[in-house]
């Protein structure tokens, strides 16, 4: 098992690339943009927005499906930048139609929607269901980028999810669409079992986007973080920007000593793009 992940591993790095230096004087201005958070704005640095986006191949006037997107670190930057550009951004967000979508994870789209509400600053911001039971994320072939940050691993949970998933992401892109992916790095020691530290090997995100159809074009250290041990007793939810110091469910830890997790900072990540054959 582990010659395989090296293996894998090792044909990557044929494929390492690095993002284009080509400017996009819209993209900056939205990174820079004092309309976004100072939390978001301070985690820059550990996030690389302008290198990643620029590696996925972000353009002007692209419709682009962000999935399960969170607090909004990404929708700052994207739903500005369509808005600049002629584009479309669509947040993939919690699957209301699903009944099992409980009562707190409605209130936090609501939330949600409505931090993103203002047309003057972040322009029409569209929405899609999505989780493990729901419909096609939009028409066939109309999206040219699809991106997941960070996600993967809650994927795995659940069976079948991670192939639901790429399979949709697979049908709502167009022919030589993207679908990037962003995601804490197992490798190079084997993935834990259930991934329950989530942590994710690199040739598991690539067997399931090839399962789906897709091509691997290339991947970047843009996100990399040689400093991540990946040993945490908290598994990646110990380093920042979660920081968790008991096991889930349990009351925190004042004692717990955060400092050599905080000096490591965020996680070790993989960083791939991926292309639907045209």
């Amino acid at each position: 098992m582990l010659r395989i992940a090296l293996a894998a591993s090792v044909a990557l790095f044929a494929l390492t690339s690095t993002p284009s230096a080509a400017a996009d004087s819209k993209l900056k201005s939205a990174v820079a943009s004092a309309d976004r958070s100072p939390e978001n704005k301070a985690r820059d640095s550990a996030r690389n927005p302008e290198a990643t986006l620029t590696f996925w191949g972000l353009k002007a006037k692209q419709t682009v499906i962000e999935i399960s997107p969170g607090g909004g670190y990404w929708t700052e930057i994207l739903a500005p930048y369509a808005k600049a550009t002629g584009g479309t951004y669509v947040a993939g967000v919690t699957d209301v139609a699903n009944p099992s979508t409980s009562e707190a994870a409605k209130k936090s789209l609501d939330t949600f929607k409505a931090k993103y509400a203002n047309p003057a600053k972040y322009g029409v911001v569209k929405y899609t269901g999505f989780g493990a039971a729901s419909k096609p994320l939009g028409a066939p072939n109309s999206v040219d980028l699809v991106f997941t940050s960070r996600n993967i691993h809650n994927f795995t949970y659940t069976p079948g999810f991670l192939d639901k998933a790429m399979s949709d992401f697979f049908a709502v892109l167009k022919p030589g669409g993207v679908l990037g992916v962003e995601e804490h790095r197992a490798d190079p020691r084997p993935e834990v079992t259930r991934i329950t530290d989530g942590y994710v090997s690199v040739a598991t995100v690539v067997k399931a986007a090839e399962k789906a159809g897709f091509k691997l074009a290339a991947s970047s250290e843009v996100n990399a973080n040689p400093k991540d041990t990946k040993d945490h007793p908290f598994g990646v939810w110990t380093l920042p920007p979660v920081r968790r110091n008991a096991s889930a469910g349990q009351p925190a830890d004042p004692a717990f000593d955060r400092a050599k997790y905080d000096a490591i900072g965020e996680s070790d990540r993989m960083t791939l793009r991926f292309v639907k054959p045209r």
